[in-house]
């Protein structure tokens, strides 16, 4: 039966916490629900503010103005034809 020392779990567990990275990402995940006029609905970014950036999936940048309770009105700072 090995036996392990009380100095040598304390050494891996500082090894462990010394090694450990924590990458924390917060993400907001919307649906499209129309794009026209340079304009996009998006239904479900119940955390985004007015004038907050907003990043669709492909990398077009948008600025989220109208606010409403069930979607947020965004103009988009780019080609719509790729939403």
């Amino acid at each position: 039966v090995a036996t392990v020392r009380a100095d040598e779990i304390g050494n891996i567990i500082r090894e462990h916490i010394e090694q450990y990275s924590q990458e924390v990402r917060v993400v907001n995940t919307g649906t499209v629900l129309q794009v026209g006029d340079g304009i996009a609905r998006i239904h479900g970014l119940d955390e985004v503010m007015a004038s907050e950036l907003v990043e669709f999936e492909e990398g077009t940048i948008c600025i989220a103005l109208n606010l409403e309770s069930n979607n947020v009105g965004v103009v988009l700072m780019g080609d719509d034809l790729m939403i």
